[in-house]
């Protein structure tokens, strides 16, 4: 009889002889994401998993890295401060031996770009579900001998300190006097990637205003001014 498939929500699971360890172990990935709070979520799904996760900030950071080592995969946010995250995928589909590569990104109309770029798989923004990541995972590298086994505990919220940090560096973004079209860009893409992840409706709307206007500005100033001081400590 063909196992029962698992509830949507929880992880891939061996069969009872498989048990004991956790699914991914050994394996290194390499995260570009210029989110603090996003990284540090997808680093506890990573945790649940076994395997070890390393962070670049920027494209630049991201080169660097694979320079100087071969990591199992790469996952890769799109909308980063020093160019586009597809710009990477194509590098690394004309690269010789180049690990396999998975689009996170905030935007969910990007898979085609996505996997048009060279990417083997996408996910949206956020990433709540444990399965949905391991599945990934097994999608992205099928030479996997196992499938995943089951990860014991609940999963923990994303450090809301990685959040205030998040809200601090778009503060810091939307206080240049003059920004130009590709700043205000980045700005809207940040934005709205850190309004999927924290689910804050009224950051999603200051994500979508024309972010080249002062007055845009100044109302995105006082909200993110009001979600710095409700997320610092006392």
């Amino acid at each position: 009889m063909p196992p029962s498939p698992c509830p949507p929500d929880s992880p891939i699971q061996l069969p009872a002889a498989g048990r004991g360890r956790l699914p991914f172990d050994g394996l290194v990935l390499l995260c570009v994401e210029d989110s603090r709070f996003a990284a540090e979520a997808l680093r506890l799904l990573c945790r649940r998993s076994g395997c070890r996760m390393r962070r670049a900030d920027t494209l630049q950071s991201a080169r660097a890295h694979l320079a100087a080592y071969r990591p199992d995969a790469v996952i890769v946010d799109p909308g980063l401060p020093d160019g586009s995250g597809l710009g990477l995928i194509r590098e690394l589909r004309a690269a010789a031996g180049a690990p396999p590569a998975l689009v996170l990104s905030g935007d969910p109309d990007l898979g085609p770009a996505a996997l048009e770029a060279g990417a083997r798989a996408f996910l949206a923004k956020p990433v709540d579900s444990l399965t949905r990541f391991q599945q990934a995972l097994l999608d992205l590298l099928p030479a996997l001998p196992d499938p995943p086994a089951e990860a014991p505990g609940p999963q923990p919220p994303p450090d809301p300190l990685a959040l205030r940090d998040d809200l601090r560096l778009a503060a810091r973004l939307a206080a240049q006097p003059r920004p130009d079209a590709a700043e205000a860009a980045y700005l809207g893409s940040f934005l709205k990637g850190l309004a999927r992840i924290s689910r804050d409706p009224a950051l999603a709307a200051a994500a979508r205003q024309p972010l080249l206007e002062p007055k845009a500005l100044r109302r995105l100033d006082a909200l993110l001014r009001a979600r710095i001081g409700a997320a610092s400590p006392l």
